[in-house]
């Protein structure tokens, strides 16, 4: 099943998308794509949407991001060993540690698909960087790497737009990577059942249709699980919140010469049986 957030005549929303249809089931249940996610309902979703007709035509919305307003964003570090070695080959200096890298995003930052992502004035290099989203929808603290499939409610597409130049303004990244429309997260959720295997998924990332990054999230360095973990002996986790698992090799910092977006430039990010993440870029 597709879960999408989205506005209708301006009023936030939500539903199911069922071909080139939506259901709109904010309207019919109220509340958000996060509280179902958190509510019972959600392991009979399959009824839930099969009880209300589609009412709108999927070219008739106009995107959110996935989850508007996570509690929580978790983004992974350097998680590919590709993007990890193409990193220490331009001259970072980079161990693979035993616990994961993680720093967090706020929700401001976030753009949905299709809307523009910006090139703020401040600086001119701002790079790619997608990546396979999970979303939390049992929370948990403490959550084991055997249990840790259980808390997941679906998968998306994210785009960890960086700015490069200010994520190197100290040790801590997190100035480059939370800058307002920096964050491209869709089109929509896929739930697990519809996911054979998500240890398993090829990732391709496109500026103006040229192919920049091809992987596949076997390549993770650390599992989803590992992910999840990790993050709820930090913190609560909440239905809703999002963990962005790390991008491969070929962002555009560490090409000779580099390549960063520019305002016309279009990206996208394809994961299969998921979907593709569209977005145009502008000046602020």
């Amino acid at each position: 099943m597709k879960l999408i957030s989205f506005l209708r005549q301006q009023t936030e929303t939500w539903g199911a998308v069922r071909g080139d249809e939506v259901v709109d089931l904010g309207k019919a249940l109220g509340g958000t794509l996060t509280d179902f996610i958190a509510s019972p309902q959600f392991a009979d979703r399959d009824k839930v949407v099969a009880a209300h007709k589609a009412d709108l035509k999927l070219s008739e919305i106009d995107f959110l991001p996935v989850i508007p307003r996570p509690e929580k964003i978790v983004c992974a570090v350097r998680n590919y060993l590709d993007h990890h070695n193409e990193a220490v080959a331009f001259g970072m200096k980079r161990e693979i540690t035993e616990f994961p890298p993680i720093f967090l995003r706020v929700w401001r930052s976030q753009v949905a698909h299709n809307a523009p992502v910006i090139r703020p004035k401040v600086s001119d290099n701002l790079d790619w960087e997608g990546e396979l989203a999970v979303v939390i929808g049992k929370g948990g603290r403490h959550i084991s790497q055997a249990d840790a499939w259980n808390h997941v409610a679906g998968y998306s597409v994210y785009n960890d737009v960086s700015v490069r130049d200010w994520q190197r303004h100290a040790q801590q990244i997190a100035s480059g990577k939370n800058f307002v429309g920096t964050g491209p997260f869709g089109p929509w959720l896929v739930t697990p059942d519809e996911i054979a295997d998500p240890t398993n998924l090829k990732l391709e990332t496109r500026v103006n249709g040229e192919t920049v990054q091809s992987s596949n999230t076997s390549m993770l360095i650390f599992s989803i699980p590992r992910l999840i973990e990790y993050s709820s002996t930090i913190f609560d986790l909440v239905p809703g919140d999002v963990i962005a698992t790390g991008t491969p090799a070929g962002v555009g910092f560490t090409r000779k010469p580099p390549i960063f977006l520019k305002p016309g430039d279009v990206v996208e990010v394809e994961i299969e049986q998921i979907g593709i993440l569209r977005n145009p870029v502008i000046d602020e």
